[in-house]
């Protein structure tokens, strides 16, 4: 691993991927520049503050779903749908994270092509941060168990999802969207109509579905629960990808692009609500409908913002959120251990009664402020919180890279 101290804004097509997780180990100084090289103009590549602002976007919700303190007050948006139960606002985080990560696949090679990069360097840095997501969503998971796992988890299926985005990039775009859809199809097509022992075929109940029965049966005990849904999380990496391609194609004028992201927002959109009606919205498994629903709302979103910040050049506001985006899995790995290891772990006494520091903190807020009240001040604030310490990051130029 190795530490990236880097300009918060940069102008390059690098900067445009999806912060990644290696831990800094060491920080340089930047050398000087001499004056003749310094007095030299040096072009820049334009910055995409959309993607920025959407990443951001998508953190927010992820440590407003994650850290919502409201118990039977929580509105129905900020909680997963149950099963076959529709999408509901919690559930876009996950394949949003998905969908942005593949938007700046072409980006990124794009930057490695430009820097002369061969191709066995590039294909190990995708290696490099698959693992390095995988170690790093281990980590988690063990904190949360309190013993050492190997599972699939959050950061696990990103990278995993990512590794087969990022190695099929190389094909063109034509083929790459032949491929998601087929991976698609394949996926609702065995859901469908391959049997699992002592079920129909299609049969679709939370632990009655061929998917569950390989999960259980074959993968389950060797901590592999869950690799199906690579399946469909690849193809919304590929997706991604699609639309990075668009975004970044020369040859198309911002008119254009919007018209483009519109039409293919809808189309995934429209798509997705028709799949439902085969194989309903469905998270736990990824269903295409899903998916396709979920990264058709991703790319509108995207558009819109790509409206406002880039075609308008309106992206002053966008501040706050690039930096949650500019360490999007710090963001996603710290809230999660500081809770587990410290707020759920350290203990307080409030009138002679013991409990963890996250209660006290939560106990205090709603005897001040009242039971809803209070839970929002405690939501809101620890928010606030990792939005400082990401700032003093930020402030710092130092970001977590593989």
């Amino acid at each position: 691993m190795s530490t990236t101290v880097q300009d918060p804004c940069p102008a390059s097509e690098e900067a445009l991927q999806l912060p990644s997780t290696e831990i800094p180990e060491t920080i340089e100084e930047t050398p000087a520049v001499p004056e003749a090289v310094a007095t030299k103009p040096v072009e820049k590549s334009p910055r995409l503050h959309s993607l920025d602002a959407f990443r951001g976007l998508t953190i927010v919700l992820m440590l407003l779903v994650n850290n919502i303190a409201l118990d039977t007050a929580t509105p129905k948006q900020l909680m997963h749908a149950g099963w076959n139960g529709g999408i509901h606002l919690a559930d876009l985080v996950f394949p949003w994270f998905l969908f942005a990560a593949g938007v700046a696949i072409p980006f990124s090679a794009a930057s490695a092509k430009k820097k002369g990069i061969p191709g066995w360097r590039y294909d190990l840095k995708i290696l490099s941060r698959t693992a390095a997501l995988v170690a790093l969503g281990c980590l988690v998971d063990s904190s949360v168990q309190h013993q050492p796992l190997f599972t699939l988890g959050v950061l696990q299926i990103i990278g995993l999802a990512f590794l087969v985005g990022a190695f099929l990039y190389e094909l063109p775009l034509f083929r790459r969207v032949i491929l998601a859809v087929g991976m698609l199809l394949a996926y609702w097509a065995i859901i469908k109509f391959i049997p699992a022992p002592g079920m129909g075929a299609g049969a679709f109940e939370a632990t009655h579905n061929i998917i569950y029965y390989l999960n259980r049966t074959y993968f389950s005990a060797v901590g592999l629960w869950g690799i199906t849904s690579v399946v469909p999380t690849a193809a919304m990496m590929i997706i991604g990808s699609v639309i990075g391609d668009l975004l970044r194609n020369k040859t198309l004028t911002e008119h254009k692009r919007l018209a483009m992201l519109l039409i293919v927002g809808v189309v995934l959109v429209a798509a997705g609500f028709l799949w439902n009606f085969s194989l309903p919205y469905n998270k736990p498994l990824w269903t295409p409908a899903y998916v396709l629903m979920t990264a058709g709302l991703g790319t509108l979103l995207l558009g819109v913002l790509y409206l406002i910040v880039d075609a308008a050049g309106w992206w002053h506001w966008t501040y706050p959120l690039l930096v949650l985006g500019a360490n999007a899995i710090l963001a996603y790995v710290m809230p999660i251990l500081v809770k587990l290891l410290i707020l759920e772990n350290w203990h307080h006494n409030l009138h002679g009664v013991k409990m963890s520091v996250e209660q006290w903190f939560l106990t205090v807020a709603k005897t001040r402020y009242g039971a809803v009240p209070g839970g929002w001040v405690y939501t809101l604030g620890y928010i606030l919180v990792w939005w400082i310490v990401l700032w003093f990051f930020y402030r710092k130029k130092v970001f977590l890279r593989v």
